[in-house]
């Protein structure tokens, strides 16, 4: 390709791309049948609305993929700005070096290892068809989630993230500050107020923090700790 660019329409993929690029064993025929490839904002804020246990698209979104098992959507995936200061995580870094992956949800009726499959696509694409240098992602505890998928596909743990709150406007939704300065063109509790809104702060747990590098030459200008993989306990799910 000639210059790379955040861009959907870019980054097309499908798995058949992809089996003979590296991608390990040979999957099975289910998974051999799956398809990865970017899908509009709207289907897929219409999905993870209904679908993903925060019922949200998140502010900043930059790109969509929905994981297809035949001609049916069965799972997507997002990519977006996350936290304005993830990009401080790493040594002379911007924020055009970072992005975040911000959803996933896969149906469960899909095959074992779909997941890490899809993921692992997009993460192909994302390094040949984009200039990003790294992702950062995170597993909330607060819903049973551990990162055990972002352990299987070789993303670096960093410990837990600094907590924060979220909003919820009176509907008993939560949402991140930047999705509400989206709509609004501020998150200030005061102006919502001021607009009668029913603005209520809700707190969060700290989230378990990954770090995949899409270019392996700047994985040694990480500024924090690798520690090893939070194990899975009594009280944490398996994802």
């Amino acid at each position: 390709m000639g210059e790379k660019t955040m861009s959907a329409a870019g980054v097309t993929v499908c798995t058949a791309s992809f089996l003979g690029a590296g991608a390990g064993s040979s999957p099975s025929a289910a998974l051999h049948d799956l398809e990865v490839r970017p899908i509009p904002v709207v289907v897929a804020r219409k999905l993870l609305e209904l679908r993903h246990y925060l019922h949200s698209l998140p502010g900043g979104t930059l790109l969509c993929f929905g994981l297809f098992a035949g001609p049916r959507l069965a799972g997507a995936l997002t990519v977006g700005a996350g936290p304005a200061l993830a990009y401080h995580l790493v040594e002379g870094a911007t924020r055009d070096d970072c992005a975040t992956l911000t959803r996933l949800w896969l149906s469960d009726e899909l095959p074992h290892n779909s997941e890490s499959r899809a993921i692992s696509i997009v993460l192909r694409a994302l390094r040949r068809h984009t200039a990003l240098k790294f992702l950062v992602t995170y597993a909330d505890p607060a819903a049973g989630h551990l990162g055990i998928i972002y352990q299987a596909t070789n993303w670096l743990y960093s410990g837990l993230s600094e907590a924060m709150s979220m909003i919820d406007l009176g509907d008993g939704r939560v949402r991140h500050s930047r999705s509400v300065g989206q709509v609004f063109g501020t998150h200030s509790t005061e102006y919502l107020t001021r607009r009668g809104l029913q603005v209520r702060l809700v707190s969060q747990v700290a989230k378990h923090r990954y770090v995949y590098f899409l270019d392996p030459e700047w994985r040694n200008r990480l500024r924090v700790p690798v520690l090893s993989y939070p194990e899975r306990g009594a009280t944490h799910g398996d994802r």
